[in-house]
């Protein structure tokens, strides 16, 4: 048994116990009534310091490009978000859903170009021999879990977007910019957790 998939996982239970007010979202910004169904793997590494798995889009790509984010996508028809989000990490990664422990989904993300994304939360045994997909994914990279779970590390930003002001999350490690849909769902996700207990050990 894992002692980090046991501390996640009671965290999470705790943390989802009660609604949360506030939480980040583009819903505003949306023009599409009915959102596209898509999920997204949040990968821990299953470490000393454990990491985040995170990818960065291909600079071609018609939607996001270049953008850094979690592995996953659309929903096919007749799938949920967990088996959405473990087929989109294969095909991107070559992570096998065999490797892959849940703990559950976390808060719904509206984006303003039209998605509906749940994020599931998983544990993942750390150095996987990961193959990115050359049309889906150009690099992919493990961040410090402790790093972006701590809102002082990341600043702030805004942009005139669609009528008004858009506020957003952007931090730089090691020369990939994590920002926007990506940088929101790990906040609301910080905001669930009590990481400080973890980095302890507790």
């Amino acid at each position: 048994m894992s002692a980090l998939f046991d501390r996640l996982a009671e965290q999470f239970e705790r943390g989802h116990r009660e609604p949360l007010a506030d939480l980040l979202n583009d819903a505003n910004f949306a023009r599409s009534e009915t959102p596209a169904r898509a999920a997204v793997l949040i990968a821990v590494t299953d470490r000393a310091e454990p990491g985040l798995i995170l990818t960065q889009r291909p600079k071609d790509m018609r939607d996001h490009p270049g953008q850094v984010a979690f592995p996953g996508g659309k929903l096919d028809r007749g799938e949920d978000a967990i088996t959405a989000a473990l087929r989109e990490a294969d095909e991107e990664l070559a992570l096998p859903s065999d490797k892959v422990r849940i703990i559950g989904t976390t808060d719904q993300y509206q984006t303003g170009t039209g998605f509906d994304v749940t994020p599931v939360l998983a544990v993942v045994p750390p150095d996987l021999d990961l193959r990115p997909n050359p049309a889906e994914v150009e690099a992919w990279f493990e961040v410090p879990l402790a790093l972006v779970m701590d809102a002082n590390n990341w600043t702030q930003q805004e942009v005139f977007w669609r009528g008004e002001m858009r506020q957003y999350l952007e931090m730089d490690y090691e020369g990939f910019r994590i920002w926007g849909v990506t940088a929101a769902i790990i906040a609301n996700l910080s905001r669930r957790m009590a990481f400080e207990e973890l980095a302890d050990g507790g």
